[in-house]
């Protein structure tokens, strides 16, 4: 499966370009080398994923809105971890 991603887009005077790599696949996006930002964006999206996996967890009982707020937050984690995975760098 191919899929191309807008990767830059560079605007000069009455002039917009688009810059896309649709040669690479979802695989070989996410075992390509992730920028440095993206990696911090990462670990963001792992911590918080886990945060919400340990509300969800706690084996003593919580309110019914911290069980959902730590639903969300796992989600949440889980999104951002395999969007920011996917970034690739210029080459």
């Amino acid at each position: 499966m191919k899929l191309s991603f807008i990767t830059r887009i560079e605007m000069k005077k009455n002039n917009l370009t688009f810059s896309t790599k649709a040669d690479l696949t979802l695989v070989d996006r996410v075992l390509s080398s992730t920028p440095s930002f993206f990696r911090k964006v990462r670990t963001f999206g792992l911590v918080l994923g886990l945060v919400g996996a340990a509300l969800l967890a706690a084996p003593v009982g919580l309110p019914t809105l911290v069980v959902t707020i730590g639903g969300y937050l796992a989600l949440a984690g889980g999104i951002i971890t395999s969007v920011a995975q996917t970034a690739v760098g210029d080459e």
